[in-house]
C-alpha cells in the first residue's frame, strides 16, 4: 500500500485532482481543497500522507498535507454510508476542527448542509464516529489549518470546485455573484460560497 508520495506537482487542471512526479511516474491523487489550495502555489517538491484503496478496477490515491487529515478520512470511509468522494467533499467543506465539534454537540443540524448528507447520514455520522473523533481531536488541537493569502486566483475555477462538490452551476454563479471577490483566494471564494449555500 502507498502511504506517502514525495514529488513535483506536474498536472493540477481540476481542483481536488493532482497528478505528481515521483521519480518519473505520474500519480493520480485526490485531495481535500484546502489540501489542494496549499499544494498549487507550491514550485518545489511536495510531500503527501496518503490513504490507499484498492478496487477490481481501479487503484485510488488520497493525500492530505497533514497525518490528522487523513486520520479524520480514514474515520469517515469506516461509516456506514460514506464512500471516499463524500468524505473528501467533507474535508472540502468543513475544517477537522469544526467538523469534530459537531460531532461532539451532536450538531445533525450543521451537518446536513454539507453537500451529499441527509438527516440519516448525519444521524449515522454523530453515532458512528462519538468515539474515534475523541482519539483525534486531542491530535488536531495542535493543528493549525491556514490558507495562502494574496494568491490571485480565477472564480471560473471556484465554480468548477462548487460544481466538483455537486451543486448545479446556477446554485454556484448564484453565491458567486454574492460575494466581494476582491483580494481574496479562490479557497475562500469557496468557503464563504459554500456558507451562502449552506443557509
Amino acid at each position: 500500500m502507498i502511504g506517502w508520495l514525495s514529488g513535483r506537482v506536474i498536472d493540477k487542471q481540476h481542483p481536488g485532482k493532482l497528478v505528481i512526479d515521483v521519480n518519473g511516474v505520474g500519480y493520480d491523487v485526490e485531495t481535500s481543497l484546502p489540501t489542494f489550495f496549499q499544494l498549487e502555489a507550491q514550485q518545489d517538491q511536495i510531500n503527501l500522507h496518503v490513504h490507499t484503496i484498492v478496487r477490481e478496477d481501479a487503484l485510488l490515491l488520497f493525500g492530505f498535507i497533514d497525518k490528522q487529515e487523513r486520520a479524520l478520512f480514514r474515520a469517515l470511509i469506516k461509516v456506514n454510508g460514506v464512500g471516499p468522494k463524500m468524505a473528501i467533499a467533507i474535508l472540502s467543506s468543513i475544517t477537522p476542527d469544526e467538523f469534530i465539534q459537531c460531532i461532539h454537540q451532536q450538531n445533525t443540524l450543521r451537518l446536513i448542509k454539507l453537500p451529499g448528507i441527509g438527516n440519516k447520514t448525519a444521524e449515522r455520522l454523530v453515532v458512528e464516529m462519538k468515539d474515534s473523533v475523541g482519539q483525534l481531536s486531542a491530535a488536531f488541537m495542535s493543528v493549525q489549518h491556514t490558507s495562502l493569502l494574496g494568491v490571485p486566483r480565477e472564480q471560473d475555477e471556484a465554480m468548477k470546485a462548487l460544481e466538483s462538490l455537486g451543486y448545479k452551476s446556477q446554485e454556484a454563479i448564484r453565491a458567486m455573484k454574492k460575494l466581494d471577490h476582491e483580494n481574496k483566494t479562490c479557497e475562500q471564494l469557496i468557503r464563504e460560497a459554500l456558507q451562502i449555500l449552506a443557509n
